[in-house]
């Protein structure tokens, strides 16, 4: 398997890491990502009846895991409409996570889960905007000045 090749592929390769390895932590355990995210682990026992929190928390983390390994697969493949696909999503995630924050619904902690979506995406979006500036022209592309091609121009004969 070989490294992305481009840079808004590593940005999406690191994302995709911390994420899946995200995943894997709230699979094997579930308060210690709580207590990353910014919230206070219930103890053993002491959840009421109904309350679904760890099953909530045990599908967010497998598709934490599961997103995590579709990221590090796109950035192998440098799959650059995935990349440009993921920008606008994670705005928006980092919107609605920040909104949950500003809006008492969860705790002052979880800002940085928004904030880290919203940093990548702009990591991710001035990658892309770099790598198109840089990009190669090609085929299709105008002939340069220097060497106009005129299609009134006769061929030169050959010898």
């Amino acid at each position: 398997m070989r490294l992305p090749r481009s840079l808004s592929g590593w940005t999406i390769a690191v994302f995709g890491v911390l994420a899946a390895a995200l995943g894997v932590v709230g699979l094997v355990a579930p308060d210690a990502l709580l207590t990353v995210m910014g919230f206070e682990p219930v103890p053993d026992g002491g959840r009421a009846d109904g309350d679904h929190t760890l099953v909530f928390l045990t599908a967010s983390s497998m598709a934490a895991l599961n997103m995590g390994v579709y990221y590090v697969l796109a950035a192998l493949a440098d799959w650059k409409p995935f990349f440009r696909w993921t920008v606008p999503f994670r705005l928006l995630t980092c919107a609605v996570f920040t909104l949950a924050v500003v809006g008492g619904r969860a705790p002052a902690g979880f800002l940085g889960v928004g904030l880290w979506e919203g940093l990548g995406a702009v990591v991710t979006g001035l990658a892309l905007r770099y790598e198109k500036g840089r990009a190669e022209p090609d085929a299709t592309s105008p002939a340069s000045p220097a060497s106009p091609a005129s299609p009134a121009s006769p061929a030169s004969p050959v010898p």
